[in-house]
């Protein structure tokens, strides 16, 4: 995962420019193309450090959040059979999914810094983040299902797989 067009590329002021703009409330912007890129930028760069993080560090010991143990929990308990390893679009977009995956988002909200932020989320976790590999989902969502790949052993194929590189 190269960054050569990331937020580095806006320079000092941009960057700043950039934060405050994302620091304003939802309501203060109808449709805003280039703020809908920052918001793109931004999340890449989230799932850049992460993918970084577990192809350099053992998954098992990673801790994304001070509430890991609770948020791991609660996601196995009101997702016991979703599949993490190779997640479908469906899983987190059909109306029925979203129905699901509300009140897990929202008890966190307020304990999760940005928990209902956007972030990238790879489909096939044994895979790199591309564009058929990712989907858009929330902070806490990404928290949830990346806990639970390092938990039960799926991110372990990333680690080691840059760790026979190295």
């Amino acid at each position: 995962m190269a960054s050569d067009n990331g937020l580095a590329s806006l320079g000092v002021e941009g960057a700043s420019a950039a934060a405050h703009a994302l620091s304003l409330p939802a309501e203060a912007y109808g449709n805003d193309p280039q703020l809908e890129v920052i918001w793109a930028m931004k999340a890449y760069n989230h799932a850049e450090v992460y993918f970084n993080l577990i192809s350099s560090v053992d998954p098992k010991f990673l801790k994304l959040t001070k509430l890991d143990d609770k948020i791991y929990s609660s996601f196995r308990e009101s997702f016991s059979k979703l599949n993490v390893k190779l997640l479908k679009v469906d899983d987190l977009k059909s109306d029925e999914a979203k129905e699901r995956w509300r009140p897990f988002c929202n008890q966190f909200e307020g304990a999760v810094e940005d928990f209902n932020y956007g972030t990238l989320l790879r489909l096939d976790c044994e895979k790199d983040y591309t564009e058929e590999n990712t989907i858009f989902a929330t902070r806490v969502q990404f928290f949830a299902i990346e806990i639970a790949r390092n938990r039960e052993g799926y991110n372990d194929t990333v680690y080691n797989s840059k760790c026979a590189k190295s």
